[in-house]
């Protein structure tokens, strides 16, 4: 019982440590395209090799790329429409019956300590004094983003 309890701390730990991570990883992949956006290099021949850093702008031709999965399932939806519905249909029937989620939270009164997350993020290659020194900040950043801590929360198993 005490290793399944284990197993749930760090599976808790590891989701609120996910938290303040994802949502900085979110805010970093939508400014990138705006930062790169901004730059202009129609001056260089849009060719820029600086002392420390370079960048160049292609035009790729995609035309030539494979759609995608779903796409192609559209199309044929759209084509053969009877059929189209009956293939879209086994499609979502399939991944409703194989759907499996794995619940956890704390119970009322109780919290993770300082090295059930330290353990986490040494799991995840930290060192420990760089676990220690991210810890405080991290979770003050997960306090911000979580309103409410009690909540319970789910992982798509299966």
């Amino acid at each position: 019982m005490e290793s399944l309890e284990r197993q749930i701390i760090e599976i808790i730990a590891a989701d609120r440590i996910d938290i303040p991570i994802s949502s900085m990883a979110g805010k970093l992949k939508r400014q990138k395209p705006k930062l790169a956006k901004e730059v202009n290099l129609s001056e260089y021949d849009n060719n820029f090799r600086g002392e420390r850093v370079y960048a160049r702008v292609e035009e790729d031709d995609i035309t030539e790329k494979a759609r995608t999965m779903s796409e192609a399932v559209n199309e044929f939806a759209e084509q053969y429409g009877r059929h189209g519905k009956i293939l879209k249909g086994m499609i979502e029937e399939k991944r409703q019956a194989k759907e499996s989620n794995l619940y956890f939270g704390i119970n009322p009164g109780c919290r993770l300590t300082t090295d059930d997350y330290l353990g986490v993020m040494q799991t995840l290659g930290f060192s420990g004094q760089y676990a220690e020194s991210l810890y405080q900040d991290l979770m003050k950043v997960s306090r911000n983003l979580s309103k409410k801590r009690e909540e319970e929360r789910s992982i798509l198993i299966g």
